[in-house]
């Protein structure tokens, strides 16, 4: 396991609001870190510091993958969904420079971009406009468009707003499939992810508590210690999968 980011000492305020204080956080390589916490916590802002959307103030992030580039997927892929492009189109929009996309793309470039297609199940939709799909069909193009770049580490902004319930285990499931060759890093206020995908979890609000799911698992009998929320949530979780085993 190799440490692909490193987060130090980060504060961070927008004008006298403080929002982020001393921040700090390791990912690696095969991480699957779930971001939970408040509205207004600070989250997304610290999701757009490392991504360098926003400029830090106090503290360092440094990043040790190719280019320091971290592949993204926003939370809202239901903008402009009549617009007249198709879901090979948008994949096909991570992979080539902007500069390149106005003299058309290459063999290469549309062999990339169906590959990734491939990787999340939506080869067959390649042709269909954005607007056509599903909501959680266009956000397997877009988690194709992010692997196009051939990330080290995705960084996802609730992944699954705004989708059914069906799309949402499918989303998780695949997010899984692929941190098996790549860091997964979700802002989500979804406690499935926390339950069920997730190796590490992150509790920010304004301050960064940073638990171990695996390290609670092993200590949530001891009725002795005190359980804060997420492991509390981790507990139950444990406990109603026995439950449900028992009753069949």
């Amino acid at each position: 396991m190799n440490k692909i980011l490193e987060i130090e000492n980060l504060s961070f305020s927008y004008d006298k609001l403080n929002v982020l204080e001393n921040i700090n956080l390791d990912i690696l390589d095969d991480d699957f870190l779930a971001i939970i916490g408040p509205n207004g916590g600070g989250k997304s802002t610290l999701l757009k510091l490392m991504l360098g959307l926003l400029k830090t103030k106090n503290g360092k992030i440094k990043k040790y993958i190719k280019n320091e580039l971290l592949a993204y997927v926003p939370q809202n892929t239901n903008l402009n969904t009549d617009f007249p492009i198709t879901a090979l189109e948008v994949v096909l929009m991570g992979h080539t420079p902007i500069s390149k996309q106005f003299f058309g793309y290459s063999k290469d470039d549309i062999s990339c971009a169906m590959g990734s297609l491939e990787k999340v199940s939506m080869q067959e939709f390649a042709d269909s406009k954005i607007g056509d799909l599903s909501g959680g069909q266009r956000q397997r193009v877009f988690i194709a468009r992010a692997l196009c770049s051939n990330p080290e580490v995705m960084l996802l902004d609730e992944p699954t707003a705004s989708i059914d319930v069906k799309g949402q285990k499918e989303i998780y499931e695949l997010l899984k499939q692929l941190n098996e060759k790549i860091a997964i890093v979700v802002v989500s206020h979804d406690i499935s992810v926390l339950l069920n995908y997730a190796k590490n979890v992150a509790h920010v609000n304004k301050n960064l508590v940073y638990h171990h799911l695996k390290s609670i698992e092993q200590n949530v009998d001891n009725e002795n210690e005190h359980l804060c929320e997420v492991e509390l949530l981790s507990a139950l979780g444990k406990k109603q999968v026995c439950c449900n085993h028992t009753h069949k």
